[in-house]
């Protein structure tokens, strides 16, 4: 009766922690909701700023959110995934590999601009890539590395060995092993970790604010050497730089949504993707 008791208790406790972290969650969708939905129209989500951005729309920071983000996936998730790979498969186990992973570790909780300024000195100036899609890219990229890496190894680690023993009992190479086992297998726990890099991806202004974004540029990005506009970027310069704040601040609401929207989309398309692999392999 006593552990039933101890139990109910525990339960009810996880439970409020739900609810509470829920309720502030709806209470920052709802206040950004509540301020910003007034200024959501096709033509703000369609058209360039205009008039010192105090009118027109916001077209041009919607793509290149969507360019930086896309590309850092690109770059980070791939790398990432063959890191984990080499840790887990091949590597020999030891002090070192430890040290390895303590390092990917201790590297995710790294300040952003710490990552903003090592992309400022390496890709924009050692490179030449200038401030560019290239360079905010690259560095959003470096910055979510560690977790993906991380996500990777647990997914990979959670794969029973006697699978991998089933697999190389039957003549397969270990490469095929993991290429046609383990890989798929641990991809809905790989895709976990990537949807919340994208997140984080999507949302830092410190890293492109050295590497990539402008204040103000009217049309679109030519190439990926050209440097963008970027939700995050354009909702900290409308609220500290901006000279119309009794305009720009219901700007700055809508690119919060416009933001949240845009993560949520690339999200949930990596969640039905991984639930697609789930249900294929489960």
């Amino acid at each position: 009766m006593k552990k039933d008791t101890i139990q109910n208790i525990g339960f009810s406790l996880l439970f409020l922690c739900l609810v509470i972290t829920l309720l502030f969650l709806g209470t920052i969708i709802l206040f950004i909701g509540v301020k910003g939905l007034k200024i959501i129209s096709w033509e703000f989500l369609t058209q360039v700023p205009k008039r010192a951005m105090t009118e027109g729309g916001v077209a041009p920071a919607i793509v290149g959110t969507f360019y930086l983000t896309l590309g850092a996936i690109l770059f980070s998730l791939p790398l990432g995934v063959a890191c984990a790979i080499y840790l887990c498969e091949y590597s020999p186990k030891g002090f070192i590999v430890n040290i390895i992973r303590m390092s990917i570790n201790n590297l995710a909780g790294v300040p952003s601009v710490i990552f903003g300024l090592f992309g400022l000195a390496v890709f924009v100036k050692f490179f030449g890539f200038g401030v560019s899609i290239l360079s905010g890219s690259m560095t959003l990229a470096i910055m979510i590395l560690p977790g993906i890496i991380a996500a990777s190894q647990e997914a990979l680690m959670s794969i029973p060995q006697s699978i991998r023993e089933a697999s190389l009992s039957v003549g397969a190479t270990q490469w095929q092993t993991i290429k046609k086992i383990v890989l798929p297998t641990a991809l809905p726990g790989i895709l976990t970790g990537t949807i919340l890099s994208i997140g984080r991806a999507a949302g830092e202004t410190a890293p492109i604010l050295f590497t990539a974004a402008t204040f103000y540029k009217r049309g679109f990005p030519e190439s990926i050497f050209s440097e963008v506009m970027a939700l995050p970027y354009h909702i900290y310069a409308l609220m500290t730089e901006g000279t119309h704040p009794e305009k720009q601040t219901m700007i700055a609401y809508g690119c919060a949504i416009i933001l949240l929207c845009l993560v949520l989309l690339i999200s949930g398309v990596a969640i039905i993707i991984r639930q697609k692999q789930r249900s294929f392999y489960g």
